[in-house]
């Protein structure tokens, strides 16, 4: 398999995305409690794709593993140290672990099937995937603006039947509704603060913003001010700045073993 200069495993360079990631994609702790609450009673959890940390529990063994060099030096060190791995080939032996999570990772897994399989091999409990739903993705404001972004995403989240089966056992499809305030700034996470996503860095803590030309950004920033000065926006999507929560395509893919 085939890896960036970083080890990124996925499309996206994790050494360009880490520089301004943890700026803007904070855990949520609302988001945390659902993620967490799916992990049932496990006292040893494996995290695929862990990242810099987001949602791993405090209060749990976790065995974070992540391909990127620059993702895993963001890493707190109130956090254990990531190994160097990747989702198709876990270094562990089957049933090694009470349950295991992903956090916005399986859309960079090369080999969904297999990444999918490893993750049931090493887990003896639940698997709970934090991912989006693609026929979803679309149904949001974002699309008018930087079609490219969103149809990008949805063509790299994997469609929640491929995961149900791959994981097997007896799943559940929860949504997780995205707060108004949410700290993590993945694309939805501004569904009712439009400005936050004219920020550079906001945008490029999303990888689907890397995958897109300068051109898209541009077009985007763009035509989002001039509709934020004379009020377009507004007149369109302002009810959203008083939703307390979104909706969205956000959804927790929870598989128990029969």
């Amino acid at each position: 398999m085939t890896r960036m200069a970083d080890g990124s495993a996925g499309d996206a360079d994790y050494g360009v995305i880490a520089r301004t990631y943890t700026d803007h994609r904070r855990p949520d702790p609302r988001i945390a409690a659902a993620v967490h609450r799916a992990l049932g009673d496990a006292r040893t959890v494996l995290n695929i794709g862990a990242g810099a940390g987001s949602y791993e529990p405090l209060d749990r063994e976790v065995t974070p593993v992540e391909p990127s060099a620059s993702m895993r030096a963001k890493r707190p060190d109130t956090l254990p140290a990531a190994l160097d791995a990747v989702a198709e080939s876990l270094p562990f032996p089957d049933g090694a672990f009470d349950a295991a999570m992903t956090t916005f990772s399986v859309h960079q897994w090369r080999d969904l099937e297999a990444g999918l399989a490893e993750a049931r091999r090493v887990t003896a409990g639940p698997v709970a995937v934090l991912t989006c739903d693609p026929d979803l993705v679309r149904d949001f404001w974002l699309h008018e603006y930087a079609p490219e972004v969103l149809d990008t995403e949805a063509r790299r989240y994997p469609a929640i039947a491929d995961l149900a089966a791959g994981l097997g056992g007896a799943t559940s499809v929860v949504p997780v509704p995205v707060p108004l305030d949410c700290s993590d700034g993945f694309n939805e996470a501004y569904y009712g603060r439009p400005e936050g996503l004219l920020e550079v860095g906001a945008r490029l803590s999303c990888s689907s913003w890397s995958l897109v030309d300068e051109a898209v950004h541009e077009r985007f920033t763009a035509h989002l001010s001039r509709d934020l000065a004379d009020g377009t926006w507004d007149r369109r999507f302002g009810h959203l700045r008083g939703v307390p929560e979104l909706e969205g395509s956000l959804v927790l893919v929870v598989s128990v073993p029969d």
